[in-house]
């Protein structure tokens, strides 16, 4: 019986990294489909970039079909090393960042989905600001619901989140950046569309049904009334909820200025402002003793002095 062939025999190429990183994604995000928009790559190539490591270590990864994406025993060991792998190469990068003072790597953002309408250009000018001291280093940014944020960088599956923080973490630093108003919304077509404020009450809410948002999760909740509201559908990304509640048929927090960016203005009214109404802040979250640390630490000064100067104004 011959003896079985090493799957890897030489050194790494630069094709192996590559698969080897979508690997990583696809794992991440949970399956092929979760992967498309994060790579920017049809199913069908992720399909054979896959294959392609398979035949290269010459080990099943993963199970995929109609029972859903898991990974293989093999397949778990090959992703731990990869995440080993890519840690190394960060702080290979952060050494010679610090020898050389020249930022050189990849830096991947995480976004609360909608974010940049409320953001008064702090982002935009932090991202100028930074692609000019750091013009070798590759951006990433993922936009996802504002909980899977602080979840993506907990798990260092992206390097900084701006992101809604509803409670602290001790791993995780927070620097404040802006606020967005919330309101409590019908649409027209709702019973409660026509009728004069001051005939809306509290109590009058209780005969509609709501979307539930993450602020109105068991818990979470800003207003004890909100306890009892009848959440009947859920939707915890803006654009669903927005939808829900354009319906005509359900009541639903969102952010004003996205109403006015979407100029829904006329066809969504405010509800019980004063009583229901409150206030989100976003915030840049990240990790400390981070293997990017110095293409992190690059980005958070950008942030900082980009807000400096608007405070300024």
């Amino acid at each position: 019986m011959g003896r079985k062939k090493a799957a890897i025999s030489g050194q790494l190429a630069d094709i192996d990294l590559r698969l080897l990183r979508v690997f990583k994604s696809v794992v991440d995000a949970g399956g092929f489909t979760a992967a498309e928009l994060q790579l920017n790559l049809a199913n069908s190539t992720i399909s054979n970039y896959i294959s392609d490591l398979e035949k290269r270590l010459d080990m099943r990864l993963c199970e995929r079909g109609r029972s859903g994406f898991s990974l293989t025993s093999h397949g778990q060991i090959v992703y731990d090393a990869t995440l080993e792998l890519l840690g190394a190469l960060d702080s290979f990068r952060n050494k010679v960042n610090q020898t050389h003072n020249r930022l050189i790597g990849q830096l991947h953002l995480g976004f609360a989905e909608h974010m940049l309408g409320s953001h008064d250009s702090i982002i935009v000018q932090a991202l100028k600001l930074f692609s000019k001291e750091a013009p070798d280093v590759n951006i990433h940014i993922t936009t996802m619901s504002s909980d899977d944020v602080t979840t993506a960088v907990l798990d260092q599956k992206v390097d900084i989140g701006i992101t809604v923080i509803t409670q602290n973490f001790a791993e995780l630093n927070c620097i404040s950046l802006f606020d967005e108003q919330m309101q409590l919304y019908c649409a027209e077509g709702h019973p409660l569309y026509d009728m004069a404020a001051n005939e809306i009450t509290p109590d009058k809410l209780m005969e509609f049904k709501f979307v539930e948002s993450p602020r109105l999760m068991p818990g979470r909740e800003l207003h004890p009334d909100m306890r009892k509201w009848n959440k009947q559908a859920k939707a915890h990304h803006q654009e669903a909820r927005a939808t829900l509640v354009l319906s005509g048929h359900y009541l639903g927090i969102l952010p004003s200025i996205l109403i006015r960016n979407w100029r829904l203005d006329t066809k969504l009214k405010p509800l019980l402002s004063e009583l229901y109404g409150y206030s989100n802040t976003f915030s840049a979250i990240y990790r400390s003793n981070h293997s990017n640390q110095l293409i992190i630490e690059q980005f958070i000064n950008s942030l900082k002095q980009t807000q400096a100067l608007q405070d300024r104004k």
